[in-house]
């Protein structure tokens, strides 16, 4: 990784370009903006202009970080989706979470997960699948493999964002475009986290990221049973 070239991100304007995949209206991104602002945090660095990516969250460590996501998102119109439970999409509430960007998975069909997210992307002309790859909000060991298997397995890049807590700031980062090698593609990605993540809570930080961030390492204790 070339940090001067990473770092030419700070201060960058976030601008979408028409090949990315779009969502909402003026008003709503009015809303979007002003919850950012009423929170004090700020939005850098240009979405890259591709219709398909995987786009990563992380450091992953509070609910918050959920409230970020939905105000980043609707303030820069972007139509993004997770992938949810199809058992989820029953009656009223089908329609509702289409509307919300939730992709329905059928977790028993072959393939599982990553099948049905290639097939998502397959698809769909325009997608943006959101992953949070720690998997967790406290002390995972490891990332989860599978935001990288997708990627590699539908040809997309993965698009990582970072927050950060100290300077308030979310930073969209350049994609990266997996290779064979996921060891080389994880320490490529995690540099960006070096340079531009913060968690809200350190304590609860997984490994990768602490290691990145240079922080101490903290594993979950499994509770005792009864």
């Amino acid at each position: 990784m070339d940090n001067q070239k990473a770092d030419e991100l700070a201060g960058m304007r976030t601008t979408v370009g028409d090949g990315v995949a779009r969502r909402g209206n003026g008003l709503s991104q009015w809303l979007g903006r002003a919850m950012l602002r009423l929170m004090g945090w700020t939005v850098q660095g240009p979405i890259a202009n591709v219709p398909k990516m995987v786009m990563i969250g992380a450091p992953h460590t509070s609910n918050m970080d959920g409230v970020l996501a939905i105000a980043t998102l609707t303030a820069y119109r972007l139509r993004a989706g997770t992938m949810i439970k199809d058992t989820a999409f029953k009656g009223v509430m089908g329609p509702i979470l289409r509307w919300f960007g939730a992709i329905p998975i059928n977790r028993r069909a072959a393939g599982g997960v990553v099948g049905a997210s290639v097939g998502a992307f397959r698809d769909n002309e325009k997608l943006i699948l959101l992953i949070a790859p720690e998997g967790t909000r406290s002390n995972a060991e490891e990332w989860k493999r599978g935001f990288h298997l997708i990627a590699a397995s539908a040809g997309v890049p993965i698009l990582p964002a970072a927050i950060d807590y100290v300077r308030k700031r979310i930073t969209f980062c350049p994609p990266v475009y997996t290779t064979d090698d996921y060891e080389s593609d994880l320490a490529r990605i995690l540099e960006f986290y070096r340079l531009y993540g913060s968690p809200r809570h350190p304590e609860r930080a997984s490994a990768p990221i602490c290691r990145a961030l240079g922080l101490p390492i903290k594993t979950t204790t499994p509770q005792p049973t009864a």
